[in-house]
């Protein structure tokens, strides 16, 4: 016994002095605990997006502002009738493999696995139905845009993260760029935003609203300097060109060009107290990827529901203004048949 009481007492001095040696060399600090790495699941590969993502959490050596969180697991699920998203996975499922990542066979096998999720759908309509599992599971989800594939499923999803109490989040790339970030802040050189003109490429797909598809970016420009306060959209639309006009709230006006033919970017103008600035450039996913991390380690979201649920609105607006050749719409308009709509939706 006593051999053995000797034996763990000197253990026990050895532990101390090697935590006091650490400590002195720097190796191990007394105030920090081992950050806990955030295993990542991603449901749908038929994005880019989810190479892009995992490249930069998967790295070999990952840059500060995005270590500790990996893609670990994925389930690989297109979207039957749009032919661009079911042709990517294929490819996109060999490409994750590289990156050591688990190809899994369902949302549930993926929950088992993983402590955060990123949904990737390229298709929104699905995706109130992918959440679902995930919220009652109670991980954090980042949700790629488009956030749904109607204005009432995006209302429907900030009710369901509220319901659960289970933070979710939803934005375009754009959204970070930094001189947006800037302009938002009303600290750049052009001081506080009178109106702002924003333009990005509108390719369309027959199974979403006209901007819900990929125009939600240059939407997103426009929000992101704008801020809330929407109050009516009017469209004129073209077969190559889409132009949105929004009114805010004091009178400010933003617009939102959607460019289909030409030469097409992402950016636009800003139009300040002080003075008038351009938007840009596009600073790639990484930005993104930066606020995807913060919000998986603290839970709060970098964009509020309300603003996410404006931009859809603003874009259902939108595509009424168009049926009614131009006439403006009212977002409460939208948004109350929308409400009626995601009210059904029930919640176990």
């Amino acid at each position: 016994m006593g051999r053995i009481e000797n034996r763990v007492g000197g253990i026990t001095q050895w532990l101390i002095l090697s935590l006091v040696f650490g400590v002195m060399c720097g190796s191990v600090r007394a105030d920090e605990a081992p950050v806990k790495v955030l295993r990542a699941g991603i449901i749908g590969l038929d994005t880019s997006h989810v190479i892009a993502f995992a490249g930069l959490l998967n790295a070999e050596k990952p840059e500060p502002e995005v270590a500790g969180c990996r893609v670990v697991a994925a389930y690989p699920k297109g979207s039957p009738d749009i032919e661009s998203s079911t042709s990517r996975v294929p490819g996109y499922i060999e490409a994750m493999k590289k990156l050591d990542v688990e190809i899994v066979d369902s949302i549930e096998t993926l929950l088992t696995k993983v402590d955060v999720v990123l949904l990737e759908t390229n298709d929104g309509r699905p995706h109130l139905e992918q959440l679902l599992p995930v919220l009652k599971a109670g991980k954090p989800c980042f949700i790629d845009k488009p956030v749904a594939g109607s204005l009432a499923d995006a209302v429907a999803i900030y009710n369901a993260s509220a319901h659960y109490k289970v933070p979710v989040f939803s934005s375009s790339s754009l959204r970070f760029t930094p001189s947006a970030l800037e302009l938002r802040s009303g600290k750049s050189k052009v001081g506080k935003i009178l109106g702002c003109d924003a333009y990005s490429p509108c390719s369309l797909e027959a199974t979403h609203p006209d901007f819900f598809w990929y125009g939600v970016h240059g939407v997103e420009t426009l929000f992101t300097i704008m801020g809330t306060g929407c109050e009516s959209v009017s469209r004129v639309t073209a077969p190559g060109t889409d132009v949105a006009v929004g009114l805010w709230s004091g009178g400010r006006i933003g617009t939102f060009r959607g460019i289909r033919t030409g030469g097409a970017g992402y950016g636009g103008t800003a139009f300040g107290e002080s003075g008038i600035a351009p938007i840009g450039p596009y600073a790639g996913y990484k930005p993104l990827v930066v606020e995807i991390v913060k919000f998986f380690r603290t839970g709060e979201v970098p964009v509020s529901p309300e603003e996410t649920v404006e931009i859809f609105a603003f874009m259902e607006a939108a595509d009424e203004s168009k049926r009614q050749s131009g006439k403006p719409v009212t977002l409460v308009s939208v948004l109350e048949k929308a409400k009626a709509e995601a009210a059904k939706v029930e919640f176990k």
